[in-house]
């Protein structure tokens, strides 16, 4: 890639509370909110825009020493072209066009239990081979998005549930961190996160 073009991409756009905000950020912040409004809406552009946003947001938080996060991106831009082709193709068990639908007391269960192991596991992961300094709430988003993912690309509303704690603890994450544009869109997250779970409650 052109050097002009990563200088650039990583030149300052404006201050933020006293930390620099790059246009890399403020580009991600924009295509992040369009993909949630496409989710909440059921509309499956919301998932190439998220491939886009999320290799966006894999060089930001890189560069933060935020690693848990960056490869989340990483795995955010994989599972999306999966999302993309539940929303087109994908069907429910029965055979029928994939809609929305809620767990059963068992699958949530599952899930909870899931989110636990994968919390430690990822954050002892980050506290051994990175020199993040916060591999623990670095590891808590990671590990619960992971999860959440998943469920959205099966329509499934408690995606909704978690996003709203994951947002919640980003947005402390990255206020720590600098990254105030960044909170800013997690904190605008939470309340598309509630705008979602109640549009979806519409719909089952």
């Amino acid at each position: 890639m052109n050097i002009d073009l990563i200088a650039n991409i990583f030149g300052i756009a404006f201050s933020l509370w006293g930390s620099a905000t790059t246009w890399l950020e403020v580009t991600a912040f924009v295509l992040a909110l369009i993909m949630v409004g496409c989710n909440i809406r059921e509309v499956h552009w919301g998932w190439p825009l998220a491939i886009v946003s999320s290799l966006m947001y894999f060089a930001l938080f890189w560069r933060s020493k935020l690693y848990g996060d960056a490869v989340l991106q990483v795995f955010f831009a994989v599972v999306a072209c999966w999302g993309w082709f539940q929303w087109l193709r994908g069907v429910r068990a029965d055979g029928s066009t994939l809609k929305v639908s809620a767990m059963t007391r068992h699958g949530l269960a599952g899930v909870v239990i899931l989110c636990a192991v994968l919390w430690p596991l990822t954050g002892l992961f980050l506290k051994t081979y990175t020199d993040t300094d916060v591999p623990w709430w670095d590891a808590f988003p990671t590990a619960v998005s992971v999860v959440a993912q998943f469920l959205l690309g099966r329509k499934l509303i408690e995606n909704w549930l978690m996003w709203i704690v994951v947002n919640v603890v980003s947005v402390g994450l990255f206020a720590f961190k600098g990254l105030w544009l960044t909170a800013l869109l997690y904190l605008i997250f939470i309340g598309l996160s509630v705008v979602g779970l109640r549009a979806w409650q519409r719909k089952l």
